[in-house]
């Protein structure tokens, strides 16, 4: 097979595509052929060395391929060669094949594309548990989302709307708010202006009456996390989902007290070990909300795996917009 290996940790030019053998899955596994996988910010983290979760070096990179099950184990059962899944594959994504268990797959919709898949992975999933398990969303309640035009940011705000919520987009790139509008956003929040330590509150106060967000999503932390705990509204949440700014912020506890508000964190690949039955829970919304129209991803640009390496390059700069997706094969 062909794969994407992470040799030594580095930027996106480091990778290489190397012809290897196919993986030998285990009794207790499945083969996947893979069709399409999402390449996510994290993978930046992963493969320059700086995620929570160093991989043991060479590793193959890519989280959540989706593709088709080409060969069972012995063991396996619910599974048959044909089916068509996402799995929920930690590293391995950036490939033609990968072994996995076979719980780590979910049936695809017939009318989902694998690049759909693919780009509703990791993202979506990242955004749903975010607003419905860590911020308890609710019906009527407004909810800011920073980083608003990334993949987990358009993820968020189409959830939201189809929850029921008023979405605040927190945009840096005037460029981005067709897309963020596209997405189902209701407002515009600035996170360009002058002193972000002051007018995203402005912003927020007068986009709600004075009220605030009720529920803060904030994948980029450093200046806009210390910028958006002064938005929160009486007893609302925020949570961090990352720090895609650079900077990991440090919380004044008297916003927390007087306020009355909750902060919490998202480390999502943990529900997919701890709790895979939440995990399934959540693509079964998903899925079924896919398919009734309500959410499709965003725009989708397709590179070759052996464009992986520029890929990650320009979702690096943000050069992009919308998801990119990975296909090592032509079907999608």
């Amino acid at each position: 097979m062909h794969a994407v290996y992470v040799r030594r940790f580095g930027g996106p030019e480091t990778l290489t595509v190397e012809s290897v053998p196919d993986p030998e899955p285990t009794a207790d596994q499945v083969m996947v052929d893979i069709r399409a996988t999402g390449a996510n910010f994290v993978d930046l983290l992963v493969t320059g060395g700086t995620y929570q979760f160093v991989p043991k070096l060479p590793f193959v990179p890519g989280k959540l391929p989706a593709g088709i099950v080409s060969a069972i184990g012995a063991n396996v059962r619910g599974l048959a060669v044909g089916d068509r899944v996402l799995t929920l594959a930690e590293q391995g994504g950036y490939a033609t094949k990968v072994a996995v268990a076979p719980a780590a797959c979910l049936p695809l919709p017939d009318s989902m594309t694998f690049v759909d898949a693919a780009a509703m992975g990791l993202a979506y999933d990242t955004a749903w548990f975010a607003l419905c398990d860590r911020a308890r969303g609710k019906a009527g309640e407004v909810a800011l989302v920073l980083g608003a035009s990334g993949g987990v940011g358009l993820a968020a705000i189409q959830i939201a709307k189809v929850y029921g919520l008023r979405v605040l987009a927190g945009i840096s790139n005037p460029d981005k708010a067709d897309l963020v509008r596209a997405a189902g956003a209701d407002e515009i929040v600035d996170l360009a202006a002058n002193n972000l330590h002051e007018s995203l509150r402005q912003q927020v106060h007068r986009l709600t009456g004075g009220h605030g967000a009720d529920i803060v999503l904030d994948p980029l932390g450093g200046d806009f996390f210390d910028a958006a705990v002064r938005a929160v509204a009486w007893c609302g949440r925020l949570v961090i989902i990352g720090f895609a700014s650079g900077r990991i912020p440090t919380l004044k506890m008297n916003y927390v007290l007087l306020k009355n508000i909750e902060v919490s964190g998202l480390q999502v690949s943990d529900y997919r070990k701890r709790r895979p039955e939440q995990m399934r829970q959540c693509y079964t919304e998903l899925f079924r909300h896919y398919e009734s129209g309500a959410l499709r991803p965003p725009p989708t640009t397709v590179f070759p795996l052996e464009k992986t390496g520029e890929a990650l390059r320009l979702l690096r700069d943000r050069a992009v917009m919308g998801r990119i997706v990975v296909t090592p094969q032509s079907e999608t």
